[in-house]
């Protein structure tokens, strides 16, 4: 089974972009220029959706830089307790709906500190798959197509990770403990 996973993964991307190709040559679409095209629709959105970047990277850097993180873990630290959650992932699962980024550099944290076939390396991989950059998606994407009353996608969104963070406890804690 590994190695028909190795041999997709391998051969996945060359056959696409062949098949686009082809594709393209056969209904004899421009491949280049249409490819031109998108890039400079693609910078263009770049540029459109920096501020909203900027903006959302200064505020996970205050809330983690100012302690306020800290002051959030002492204050849950009993619920955390009755709920047998992991303190060391908190952090990651109230970073991941704000940032890839940094959830990222946590979660790899962990995987280092603790191993990635321990317990919380597992839960913490689990946990950056199966939850989504919610606010980061709203801000961004949201912003630069000019979407004001985001209201419902923020909800769905935020329960959406908390169904997330609670499933990879879940099945972590059944599948491997």
């Amino acid at each position: 089974m590994y190695q028909w996973v190795s041999l997709i993964s391998l051969w996945a991307i060359p056959i696409t972009i062949a098949f686009v190709l082809l594709y393209g040559w056969r209904k004899q679409i421009p491949v280049y220029e249409t490819f031109v095209d998108g890039a400079k629709g693609g910078l263009t959105t770049t540029i459109r959706i920096l501020p909203h970047l900027i903006a959302m990277m200064v505020a996970v850097t205050m809330f983690r830089e100012s302690g306020a993180l800290e002051l959030l873990l002492g204050m849950i630290r009993p619920v955390l307790d009755f709920l047998h959650f992991p303190e060391e992932l908190v952090p990651l699962a109230l970073l991941r709906p704000l940032t890839g980024t940094g959830s990222l550099a946590i979660a790899t944290d962990l995987i280092a500190q603790y191993g990635p076939d321990s317990f919380l390396g597992r839960l913490a991989a689990t946990m950056q798959g199966s939850t989504d950059t919610t606010l980061y998606v709203l801000t961004v994407y949201f912003g630069a197509v000019g979407i004001r009353n985001s209201a419902y996608a923020l909800k769905v969104g935020l329960w959406s990770d908390l169904a997330g963070v609670i499933f990879s406890l879940l099945i972590v804690t059944y599948v491997f403990s």
